[in-house]
């Protein structure tokens, strides 16, 4: 499976929300080697956390079982697939809509997808009730050529204003 893939990994853990934090680092580490940028990188670890935190607190609620993370890089970008075995999503675009919840007694916003949805480039949610849901979302990383250049572009813009 690797040879159309240049890397890839496999995580699985408890559904403890102390976990979260775990993936949130794992994902971002392996992310590292396509050399995002930090605004890259915070809008992959910002997805990764909904994403796994969606499957702590609505995919297995009060009971314990595996989050499994997925990723695959290619040469510009990164596809994360966060699931679970959990109790599944009756309505995927009901689930969608912002400020949607289930959980309004514990002070959830009803965003996580819409937060995933707005961080990544791609956003996919499959899920079957009682089965379990898999997300994948996807990342395209500015190529280092491109920021170097937009770098350039900011510093002779700045020149340019003073005269330089």
């Amino acid at each position: 499976m690797l040879g159309i893939y240049d890397n890839e990994m496999k995580l699985e853990f408890v559904s403890k929300s102390s976990n979260e934090a775990f993936a949130r680092i794992s994902v971002a580490a392996f992310a590292s080697q396509l050399d995002p940028s930090i605004d890259e990188l915070a809008d992959i670890k910002t997805a990764v956390s909904e994403a796994v935190t969606n499957c702590i607190i609505h995919g297995y609620e009060n009971t314990i079982g595996i989050v499994k993370v997925e990723c695959k890089l290619k040469s510009n970008w990164i596809e994360i697939q966060v699931s679970d075995n959990g109790k599944g999503i009756e309505d995927i675009e009901l689930a969608k809509r912002p400020l949607y919840t289930t959980k309004a007694n514990l002070e959830r916003s009803g965003m996580g997808f819409t937060i995933m949805e707005s961080f990544m480039d791609e956003l996919k949610i499959e899920s079957i009730p009682n089965m379990g849901t898999k997300v994948t979302m996807k990342k395209y990383i500015t190529p280092l050529d491109d920021k170097n250049n937009e770098n350039m572009s900011i510093a002779n813009q700045s020149k340019q204003k003073e005269g330089i």
